[in-house]
């Protein structure tokens, strides 16, 4: 719209301005400075690295000379990560620089207070590795998969088309394909553009069955054996809760909801697209395992996980003891953090509901390694990895495999304009909005988000190799501190001792999750032991 605004001003005032200029000798200076603004507005539609130029030509240029004069003044945002730490102006401008391939080193030492409680660090060592692995990778398959993927360590988390427009997912897909890792899809569906980009897969499958829904909404197994069938679908994720908004389910407006849109997940245009908060294919610890089987079956051995946030511990523990009656293995979890989302999602469930990465990471580490199942099992961390060091932090924590979407969203142009849910979004990432859309130049964002992908890599194996690791999955806990006061210091493996390999499998259980454990039923979600809400509160 904004472009479409200067071409039409354009159209009137340049010729209006010239005309009265070559009347007037006087106004030559005014029409000089109107043709100075316009091929100034030119070159901003024209060129392709700044988003926010292509939409707003002109007016744009004001972002920039704001924070040219004030650049402290984004120095921290309203939100924070993982360990509370506000999440700066800094941390983001470093993706910003790893996209673009310009200098991400720091002048004048570290900016973080080192003696304040909360800071973490890794443990180094004198003695590096001479050699370290280049290219990390996962193989992500237990038994009963018969087409294992070997997947980066970093991959693009769940972002689904509709959430995000269809040149985003365009440059995503790309850049996966050019840069050797995993696109997740979201749970909105397999999108032409996915295909289109050529990057490797990740199939959400979420409440709403988007790509493989009956007209009811309930599961279409041969819808999904179809889409399952894609080559480019490496791995196929059911999720059960993510980290905005565990156990609410999820919303995409009317406003995003096209006519493509509407094709692609099999649902009615102009309504708002609803996911339930909960599964309709199964039911309970059990029925999520076989249902795993199942589709794992349907996609002829591919991969096969699910996605949760964790909330009630004995619910996991749950499924662990399920995975033991049943001998159903998924190949990974994929844990989100309650600080994790990069779309919209209700104040109270954003901040208030579900457990925050650090406290899920390790007790699902724990639980699947407690019942001896957790050299088959992989582990997926998803929640604000941005840097190397994030990334490092949660293998250290337990995870195999790192999903992040705030990074690759930061290298895609977001400036967290905060209008996600407004389908207004001044970079053409999270709209639906066409004029907006067009602002996003897909071939210079896919080589970006390539190039974040490659040097976060980077920096992840040069921390792990100065940890004395050559490959970033022998980062443990204990190499890493974290300052808990001014004077006391303590190693994660402290904070979060790790359980030993089959410690839930005979008693004595470790005290810690001793009643929760014996009180877990691999048939219900809730045991019959845990009180009923007394009704009489309500009379």
């Amino acid at each position: 719209m904004a472009r479409r605004l200067f071409f039409a001003v354009s159209a009137v005032l340049v010729p209006a301005v010239t005309a009265y200029a070559y009347l007037w000798p006087g106004a030559v200076p005014l029409a000089a400075f109107v043709w100075f603004l316009f091929v100034v507005g030119i070159y901003d539609v024209v060129q392709r690295k700044h988003a926010i130029l292509r939409n707003f030509p002109v007016v744009g240029h004001g972002r920039y000379l704001l924070e040219t004069f004030r650049p402290e003044m984004h120095q921290y945002f309203i939100e924070s990560d993982t360990n509370g730490e506000p999440f700066s102006r800094e941390i983001r401008s470093l993706a910003y620089q790893r996209a673009k391939q310009v200098r991400d080193t720091l002048p004048f030492g570290t900016r973080r207070e080192v003696h304040e409680p909360g800071h973490e660090w890794v443990e180094h060592t004198l003695d590096p590795p001479a050699e370290v692995e280049e290219d990390p990778r996962v193989r992500v398959g237990g038994p009963d998969c018969t087409q294992p993927y070997d997947a980066s360590v970093l991959n693009i988390s769940a972002m689904s088309f509709g959430a995000l427009s269809s040149a985003a997912i365009l440059a995503l897909s790309g850049a996966a394909k050019d840069g050797g890792f995993a696109h997740n899809t979201g749970e909105g569906g397999i999108s032409p553009y996915h295909l289109e980009g050529g990057g490797d897969l990740i199939w959400q499958i979420g409440t709403g069955y988007f790509g493989c829904r009956n007209a009811d909404g309930t599961f279409d197994p041969a819808a999904f054996r179809d889409k399952a069938a894609l080559p480019a679908v490496k791995m196929i994720e059911i999720k059960l809760s993510q980290g905005a908004k565990p156990a609410h389910g999820g919303i995409l407006p009317a406003s995003k909801v096209t006519k493509e849109i509407a094709a692609i997940r099999s649902v009615p245009l102009g309504r708002d697209v609803l996911s339930p908060p909960k599964h309709s294919a199964f039911e309970g610890p059990k029925g999520l395992l076989e249902f795993v089987a199942r589709l794992r079956e349907l996609a002829s051995g591919k991969p096969v996980g699910f996605k949760l946030c964790v909330g009630r511990p004995i619910e996991f523990m749950a499924i662990c003891k399920a995975m033991l009656e049943t001998g159903i293995l998924p190949d990974y979890v994929a844990v989100d953090g309650g600080e994790g989302g990069t779309g919209a999602a209700p104040v109270e469930f954003a901040n208030w509901v579900g457990a925050p990465l650090y406290e899920g990471l390790p007790f699902v580490h724990d639980m699947l390694t407690g019942i001896g199942v957790r050299d088959r099992v992989r582990v997926f961390a998803s929640g604000r990895a941005v840097t190397g060091f994030h990334m490092a932090i949660r293998l250290a924590l337990g995870a195999d495999v790192i999903y992040s979407a705030r990074g690759m969203m930061f290298a895609l142009g977001c400036i967290q304009a905060l209008r996600c849910n407004a389908n207004t979004c001044p970079t053409g990432v999270a709209t639906q909005d066409p004029a907006l859309v067009a602002g996003l130049h897909v071939g210079d964002k896919r080589a970006r988000v390539a190039r974040y992908h490659a040097n976060t890599v980077r920096a992840l194996v040069e921390i792990a190799a100065a940890a004395g690791c050559r490959h970033p999955i022998e980062l443990r806990r204990a190499m890493f501190r974290r300052r808990i006061s001014r004077t006391q210091v303590r190693t994660l493996e402290q904070i979060y001792p790790s359980l030993a390999p089959g410690a839930l499998l005979e008693p004595p259980f470790p005290e810690a999750y001793a009643a929760d454990w014996k009180a877990a039923r691999a048939d219900a979600f809730v045991p019959p032991c845990m009180p009923e809400r007394d009704a009489t509160r309500f009379a």
